[in-house]
Protein backbone atom coordinates (compact mmCIF):
# COMPACT_ATOMS: atom_id res chain seq x y z
CA UNK A 1 0.00 0.00 0.00
CA UNK A 2 1.83 3.68 -0.72
CA UNK A 3 1.37 6.37 1.07
CA UNK A 4 -1.35 7.86 -0.99
CA UNK A 5 -3.43 4.98 -0.86
CA UNK A 6 -3.41 4.98 3.19
CA UNK A 7 -3.97 8.67 3.10
CA UNK A 8 -7.03 8.23 1.31
CA UNK A 9 -8.33 5.61 3.42
CA UNK A 10 -7.54 7.97 6.48
CA UNK A 11 -9.79 10.18 4.80
CA UNK A 12 -12.56 7.50 4.25
CA UNK A 13 -12.59 6.21 8.20
CA UNK A 14 -12.75 9.89 9.37
CA UNK A 15 -15.56 11.01 7.99
CA UNK A 16 -17.98 9.44 10.22
CA UNK A 17 -15.91 10.86 12.98
CA UNK A 18 -16.06 14.46 11.19
CA UNK A 19 -19.63 14.25 11.07
CA UNK A 20 -20.36 13.32 14.80
CA UNK A 21 -18.33 16.22 15.78
CA UNK A 22 -20.34 18.69 13.97
CA UNK A 23 -23.31 18.91 16.22
CA UNK A 24 -21.41 18.88 19.95
CA UNK A 25 -18.92 21.64 18.00
CA UNK A 26 -21.79 23.51 17.52
CA UNK A 27 -22.98 23.65 20.74
CA UNK A 28 -19.68 24.55 22.04
CA UNK A 29 -19.96 27.61 19.21
CA UNK A 30 -22.91 28.82 20.39
CA UNK A 31 -22.34 28.19 24.04
CA UNK A 32 -18.65 30.63 23.97
CA UNK A 33 -20.61 33.27 22.00
CA UNK A 34 -23.62 33.41 24.34
CA UNK A 35 -20.70 33.79 27.32
CA UNK A 36 -19.33 36.77 25.48
CA UNK A 37 -16.55 35.32 24.04
CA UNK A 38 -15.89 36.93 19.87
CA UNK A 39 -16.92 34.09 17.01
CA UNK A 40 -13.29 34.45 16.27
CA UNK A 41 -11.87 33.51 19.43
CA UNK A 42 -14.07 30.50 20.01
CA UNK A 43 -13.07 29.23 16.30
CA UNK A 44 -9.15 29.94 17.58
CA UNK A 45 -9.81 27.66 20.94
CA UNK A 46 -11.04 25.00 18.30
CA UNK A 47 -8.55 25.63 15.82
CA UNK A 48 -5.45 25.04 18.49
CA UNK A 49 -7.22 22.42 20.84
CA UNK A 50 -9.68 19.67 19.82
CA UNK A 51 -10.61 18.11 23.17
CA UNK A 52 -14.50 18.60 23.82
CA UNK A 53 -14.62 18.38 27.60
CA UNK A 54 -11.27 19.97 28.00
CA UNK A 55 -12.96 22.63 25.64
CA UNK A 56 -16.24 22.98 27.65
CA UNK A 57 -14.49 23.14 30.91
CA UNK A 58 -11.71 25.42 30.01
CA UNK A 59 -14.07 27.71 28.17
CA UNK A 60 -16.59 27.73 31.51
CA UNK A 61 -13.83 29.30 33.78
CA UNK A 62 -12.71 31.68 31.39
CA UNK A 63 -16.26 32.96 31.26
CA UNK A 64 -16.32 32.74 34.81
CA UNK A 65 -13.30 34.77 35.79
CA UNK A 66 -11.12 31.77 36.23
CA UNK A 67 -7.51 32.64 36.92
CA UNK A 68 -4.50 31.24 34.48
CA UNK A 69 -3.17 28.67 36.78
CA UNK A 70 -6.69 27.14 37.65
CA UNK A 71 -7.89 26.57 33.50
CA UNK A 72 -4.21 25.42 33.00
CA UNK A 73 -4.63 22.55 35.65
CA UNK A 74 -8.68 21.78 35.17
CA UNK A 75 -7.62 21.31 31.25
CA UNK A 76 -4.35 19.36 31.65
CA UNK A 77 -6.38 16.54 34.47
CA UNK A 78 -9.63 16.26 31.99
CA UNK A 79 -7.10 15.54 29.39
CA UNK A 80 -4.33 13.97 30.60
CA UNK A 81 -6.20 10.73 28.87
CA UNK A 82 -4.39 11.62 25.26
CA UNK A 83 -0.73 11.47 26.49
CA UNK A 84 -1.26 7.76 27.09
CA UNK A 85 -3.28 7.36 24.04
CA UNK A 86 -0.74 8.92 22.45
CA UNK A 87 1.92 6.36 24.10
CA UNK A 88 0.26 3.38 22.96
CA UNK A 89 -0.26 5.01 19.47
CA UNK A 90 3.49 5.87 19.24
CA UNK A 91 4.14 2.11 20.00
CA UNK A 92 2.98 0.74 16.37
CA UNK A 93 3.70 4.09 14.30
CA UNK A 94 5.80 2.76 11.59
CA UNK A 95 10.01 3.67 12.59
CA UNK A 96 10.04 6.35 9.51
CA UNK A 97 7.67 8.97 11.29
CA UNK A 98 10.05 12.04 11.95
CA UNK A 99 9.12 14.63 15.01
CA UNK A 100 7.26 16.54 13.11
CA UNK A 101 4.56 13.99 11.93
CA UNK A 102 4.81 12.72 15.64
CA UNK A 103 3.68 16.12 17.04
CA UNK A 104 1.23 16.54 14.38
CA UNK A 105 -0.38 13.09 14.99
CA UNK A 106 -0.48 13.70 18.43
CA UNK A 107 -2.22 16.53 18.08
CA UNK A 108 -4.96 14.85 16.50
CA UNK A 109 -5.62 11.99 19.01
CA UNK A 110 -8.84 12.08 19.83
CA UNK A 111 -11.10 8.94 21.94
CA UNK A 112 -12.51 8.52 18.72
CA UNK A 113 -9.33 8.37 16.56
CA UNK A 114 -7.78 6.49 19.32
CA UNK A 115 -10.12 3.74 18.98
CA UNK A 116 -10.17 3.72 14.74
CA UNK A 117 -6.51 3.45 15.13
CA UNK A 118 -6.41 1.08 17.72
CA UNK A 119 -8.50 -1.44 15.69
CA UNK A 120 -6.69 -1.20 12.37
CA UNK A 121 -4.22 -4.24 11.84
CA UNK A 122 -0.69 -4.07 11.38
CA UNK A 123 2.27 -1.21 11.39
CA UNK A 124 0.06 2.04 11.63
CA UNK A 125 1.57 4.62 8.73
CA UNK A 126 2.02 8.11 9.23
CA UNK A 127 -0.13 9.23 6.29
CA UNK A 128 -2.84 7.07 7.27
CA UNK A 129 -3.08 8.16 10.62
CA UNK A 130 -2.86 11.71 9.47
CA UNK A 131 -5.61 11.62 6.72
CA UNK A 132 -7.66 9.98 9.39
CA UNK A 133 -7.60 13.35 12.19
CA UNK A 134 -8.48 15.30 8.71
CA UNK A 135 -11.99 15.46 8.52
CA UNK A 136 -12.30 15.13 12.55
CA UNK A 137 -10.63 18.68 12.40
CA UNK A 138 -12.70 19.80 9.40
CA UNK A 139 -15.77 18.80 11.75
CA UNK A 140 -15.36 20.28 14.83
CA UNK A 141 -13.90 23.62 13.58
CA UNK A 142 -16.69 24.30 11.27
CA UNK A 143 -18.96 22.94 13.80
CA UNK A 144 -17.58 25.79 15.96
CA UNK A 145 -17.71 28.40 13.31
CA UNK A 146 -21.16 27.53 12.50
CA UNK A 147 -22.50 27.75 16.46
CA UNK A 148 -20.91 30.66 17.13
CA UNK A 149 -22.50 32.46 13.85
CA UNK A 150 -25.62 30.98 14.53
CA UNK A 151 -26.32 32.90 17.99
CA UNK A 152 -26.65 36.05 16.01
CA UNK A 153 -29.34 34.40 13.95
CA UNK A 154 -31.16 32.69 16.44
CA UNK A 155 -34.53 34.23 18.41
CA UNK A 156 -33.69 35.32 22.07
CA UNK A 157 -36.44 32.59 23.04
CA UNK A 158 -34.43 29.76 21.27
CA UNK A 159 -30.94 30.77 22.80
CA UNK A 160 -31.78 30.53 26.13
CA UNK A 161 -33.20 26.58 24.99
CA UNK A 162 -30.01 26.59 23.78
CA UNK A 163 -27.98 26.96 27.52
CA UNK A 164 -29.26 22.91 28.11
CA UNK A 165 -27.37 21.43 24.76
CA UNK A 166 -24.45 20.66 27.00
CA UNK A 167 -26.10 19.12 29.65
CA UNK A 168 -27.92 17.14 27.17
CA UNK A 169 -24.79 16.11 25.83
CA UNK A 170 -23.12 14.99 28.84
CA UNK A 171 -26.22 12.94 29.56
CA UNK A 172 -26.66 11.27 26.56
CA UNK A 173 -22.69 10.29 26.52
CA UNK A 174 -23.11 8.85 30.44
CA UNK A 175 -26.57 7.42 30.80
CA UNK A 176 -25.38 4.23 27.81
CA UNK A 177 -22.51 3.26 29.53
CA UNK A 178 -23.73 3.93 33.25
CA UNK A 179 -26.80 1.31 32.19
CA UNK A 180 -24.36 -1.05 30.89
CA UNK A 181 -21.52 -0.77 33.33
CA UNK A 182 -22.08 -1.31 37.33
CA UNK A 183 -18.47 0.01 37.73
CA UNK A 184 -18.58 3.32 34.85
CA UNK A 185 -22.55 4.10 37.51
CA UNK A 186 -20.51 4.03 40.46
CA UNK A 187 -17.60 5.93 39.26
CA UNK A 188 -20.30 8.94 38.06
CA UNK A 189 -21.63 8.83 41.73
CA UNK A 190 -18.61 8.97 43.16
CA UNK A 191 -18.02 12.31 40.93
CA UNK A 192 -21.25 13.45 41.73
CA UNK A 193 -21.48 12.90 45.18
CA UNK A 194 -17.84 14.61 45.56
CA UNK A 195 -19.05 17.84 43.22
CA UNK A 196 -22.13 18.42 45.56
CA UNK A 197 -20.13 17.76 48.57
CA UNK A 198 -17.27 20.47 47.76
CA UNK A 199 -20.12 23.14 46.51
CA UNK A 200 -23.11 22.74 49.29
CA UNK A 201 -21.18 22.39 52.29
CA UNK A 202 -19.94 25.76 53.39
CA UNK A 203 -16.52 24.32 54.95
CA UNK A 204 -15.87 23.71 51.26
CA UNK A 205 -17.14 27.32 49.78
CA UNK A 206 -13.68 28.63 49.74
CA UNK A 207 -12.79 25.80 46.88
CA UNK A 208 -13.61 27.27 43.03
CA UNK A 209 -15.48 25.58 40.67
CA UNK A 210 -12.27 24.81 38.54
CA UNK A 211 -10.73 23.11 41.50
CA UNK A 212 -13.75 21.40 42.44
CA UNK A 213 -13.75 19.86 39.02
CA UNK A 214 -10.26 18.45 39.39
CA UNK A 215 -11.23 16.93 43.22
CA UNK A 216 -14.13 15.41 41.62
CA UNK A 217 -11.95 13.74 38.85
CA UNK A 218 -9.20 12.68 40.52
CA UNK A 219 -11.44 11.27 43.45
CA UNK A 220 -13.93 9.56 41.27
CA UNK A 221 -10.96 7.79 38.77
CA UNK A 222 -9.12 6.85 41.98
CA UNK A 223 -11.84 5.00 43.41
CA UNK A 224 -12.67 3.37 40.08
CA UNK A 225 -9.08 2.23 39.91
CA UNK A 226 -9.38 0.85 43.35
CA UNK A 227 -12.90 -0.88 43.52
CA UNK A 228 -12.86 -1.98 40.06
CA UNK A 229 -9.32 -3.02 39.25
CA UNK A 230 -8.51 -4.04 35.58
CA UNK A 231 -8.00 -7.75 35.57
CA UNK A 232 -4.87 -9.46 33.58
CA UNK A 233 -5.92 -11.01 30.28
CA UNK A 234 -5.08 -14.17 29.01
CA UNK A 235 -2.17 -13.92 26.38
CA UNK A 236 -3.47 -14.67 22.89
CA UNK A 237 -0.49 -16.54 22.52
CA UNK A 238 -1.25 -18.79 25.09
CA UNK A 239 -4.59 -19.16 24.37
CA UNK A 240 -3.23 -20.68 21.43
CA UNK A 241 -1.08 -22.99 22.64
CA UNK A 242 -3.85 -24.04 25.63
CA UNK A 243 -5.74 -24.82 22.12
CA UNK A 244 -3.34 -26.55 20.20
CA UNK A 245 -2.50 -28.57 23.53
CA UNK A 246 -6.01 -29.76 24.11
CA UNK A 247 -6.03 -30.70 20.90
CA UNK A 248 -3.06 -32.90 20.17
CA UNK A 249 -4.55 -34.38 23.68
CA UNK A 250 -7.48 -34.87 22.11
CA UNK A 251 -5.81 -36.72 18.73
CA UNK A 252 -4.04 -38.59 21.49
CA UNK A 253 -6.16 -40.11 23.69
CA UNK A 254 -7.56 -42.38 20.63
CA UNK A 255 -4.95 -43.90 19.58
CA UNK A 256 -3.36 -44.35 23.15
CA UNK A 257 -6.60 -46.56 23.82
CA UNK A 258 -6.36 -48.16 20.62
CA UNK A 259 -2.55 -49.51 21.73
CA UNK A 260 -3.30 -50.46 25.01
CA UNK A 261 -6.63 -52.55 23.78
CA UNK A 262 -3.39 -54.25 21.07
CA UNK A 263 -1.48 -54.51 24.14
CA UNK A 264 -4.44 -56.49 26.02
CA UNK A 265 -5.00 -58.56 23.22
CA UNK A 266 -1.48 -59.24 22.66
CA UNK A 267 -1.00 -60.21 26.66
CA UNK A 268 -4.21 -62.34 26.35
CA UNK A 269 -2.61 -64.51 23.60
CA UNK A 270 0.60 -65.03 24.98
CA UNK A 271 -0.83 -66.08 28.18
CA UNK A 272 -3.00 -68.82 26.25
Amino acid sequence: MDRRQAFAEGIRAGIPIGLGYLPVAFTFGFLAVSGGLPVWIAALISLTNLTSAGQFAGTNLILAGAGYFEVALTTLVINLRYMLMSLSLSQRLERTAGTAARMALAFGITDETFVVSSLRPGVLKAPYLIGLMVMPILGWNAGTLLGGCAYALIPEALQSAMGIGLYAMFIALIIPAARQSGAVCSVIAVAVATVCLLKYLPVFSFISSGFRIIIATVAASAFGAWRFPKEDEPQPAAEAREGADAAQTARQEPQAALRESKEKEENGWNGF
